[in-house]
């Protein structure tokens, strides 16, 4: 039912989701934070299956925030393992299904034994033409726009301009997600009314779409229930001029 609800002439370009809920999910069950971690990563699997079936340009996903890093060091180590894990089993699907995976974040800072499996995935992937899926590692909204505006004002000063010169432009086109499409969409799960330091610049004009339901349970009819949402919005970007939401 939900599919057939979907105009296909206006599917936003670019959808981001932050992944909340794990814990709760867990608490409610009386589980280990980890639980929910780990049930999480079937709603991964759903969300990037969706993705790639509808037909979009951008998937990006929240999964480890410069913030995380304050969490006990077990949790921290248990969501690497799974990233490790996610990558190692799900490649070839993501491969298959024509998907080029990238990260975004200070991915520098993270072990080698998780860039070496981010490496791997990146270098297989990428001549993949579909659906760019980006995974925020090491994130962190206020630190991207502190690399940007540093990247930017070093470039502009290589091409002998003033950093009074320094346009929106210049830093947009230094964000680690410069080669991807606008951010129409930003959808949160588990009810929470906040963007977590999450694409700051990039959800200026997004259209926000919050869900109840918790990272675990969230399967491809959360997904599509929000594009739907999302085409339903009218966008004037500031202006009063109505906006058709385009592909």
């Amino acid at each position: 039912m939900l599919l057939a609800s979907i105009d296909w002439d206006r599917l936003p370009r670019h959808v981001a989701i932050i992944m909340d809920g794990n814990g709760r999910w867990a608490a409610q069950r009386g589980q280990p934070r980890i639980a929910g971690h780990r049930a999480g990563v079937e709603a991964v699997r759903a969300s990037v299956d969706t993705g790639a079936r509808l037909g979009l340009g951008a998937l990006t996903l929240y999964a480890f925030s410069t913030e995380n890093w304050k969490r006990p060091r077990y949790e921290v180590d248990a969501l690497m393992r799974m990233l490790r894990k996610y990558l190692r089993i799900e490649l070839d699907e993501i491969d298959r299904q024509n998907i080029r995976f990238q990260t975004i974040g200070r991915t520098a800072a993270l072990a080698p034994n998780v860039r070496e499996e981010i490496g791997r995935a990146f270098n297989k992937t990428a001549k993949n033409t579909g659906m760019v899926l980006s995974v925020a590692l090491n994130y962190g909204g206020r630190a991207e726009i502190v690399d940007a505006c540093r990247a930017a004002v070093q470039e502009i000063m290589r091409e002998g301009k003033s950093p009074d010169q320094l346009s929106e432009e210049d830093i947009a086109g230094a964000l680690y997600t410069s080669d991807l499409p606008e951010l129409d969409l930003l959808v949160r799960t588990s009810g929470e009314l906040r963007i977590s330091n999450f694409l700051l610049w990039q959800s200026a004009y997004a259209e926000i779409h919050v869900t109840e339901t918790l990272w675990p349970d969230f399967r491809r009819a959360h997904l599509l229930e929000a594009v739907v949402d999302y085409q339903q919005r009218s966008r004037r970007f500031g202006g009063l001029k109505l906006v058709a939401n385009a592909k």
